[in-house]
């Protein structure tokens, strides 16, 4: 690969970057009419459910919101595999993951 080709492909990962980064700047507030589906299980402490599998439930409140943007991103996308989230993410606008990141980011 030459120079000028890792430059570019160097320029494009920034640029993608950046762009995730905009959209992580979601509306917390617009998220407290949005967070219904999500406190089903990550609303209980301690929370296990049996589908597909038995497992805890993680706690949503102070993850880093760009995390939890790219998670509902990739359950959407099919990059991360889970039925439930699968479903739920892809019922989301962009708009719907940002603001959701930011209110539970934004939690303690």
């Amino acid at each position: 690969m030459n120079l000028a080709r890792i430059v570019a492909v160097a320029a494009v990962g920034l640029a993608l970057g950046a762009a995730a980064s905009a959209r992580a700047e979601g509306d917390a507030k617009a998220a407290v009419q949005k967070k219904e589906m999500c406190e089903g299980c990550h609303g209980i402490t301690g929370y296990r459910t049996a589908y597909p599998q038995v497992y805890t439930a993680p706690k949503l409140g102070g993850q880093s919101p760009g995390y939890i943007l790219q998670a509902l991103q990739g359950y959407k996308s099919g990059a991360r595999k889970h039925p439930s989230m699968t479903a739920i993410a892809g019922s989301l606008s962009d708009k719907d993951m940002a603001d959701l990141a930011a209110y539970y980011g934004a939690e303690k």
